[in-house]
């Protein structure tokens, strides 16, 4: 099995997001795919369903958490890979900041409230990772 890599690069992303919830038997919501671009993850359980998207695509009256400010990993990560949240997790809940994680097929990103944005980055950098702005890299995110 592979060994987790000590140093992650992290990509800060633009937009702020949502993280919405939905009654399970609702129908996936249009809305936050109304214009091209930008993080979206739909997740439907039995007890509800969990939209997270930009936050200007959220209408008014929506249950949800805002503002979050998402770090994606740089990837693709190998499955065999073991660790990675952990890498990033225990840092950030040594200094205080709440996380909401998702997990793609190629990647993992980390989303934390914009207030904590600053706390977070310099958890993670004192842990060895390196978090970069969207505009600082040619590389895709993920």
């Amino acid at each position: 099995m592979a060994d987790s890599p000590a140093r992650l690069k992290l990509t800060l992303l633009p937009d702020p997001l949502a993280v919405c919830r939905l009654d399970a038997r609702a129908e996936v919501p249009a809305w936050a795919f109304a214009t091209p671009g930008g993080l979206v993850s739909i997740t439907r359980t039995g007890d509800e369903i969990s939209v997270v998207c930009p936050l200007d695509r959220v209408p008014v009256g929506a249950r949800c958490e805002r503002p979050w400010r998402c770090l994606a990993v740089a990837g693709p990560l190998d499955f065999a890979l073991v660790g990675i949240l952990a890498s990033l997790a225990v840092p950030l809940a040594g200094a205080g900041v709440s996380i909401f994680a998702l997990s793609t097929f190629d990647t993992d990103y980390l989303l934390v409230y914009e207030s904590d944005l600053g706390r977070a980055i310099i958890a993670l950098e004192a842990a060895g990772h390196r978090v970069v702005a969207a505009a600082e890299t040619r590389e895709s995110p993920g």
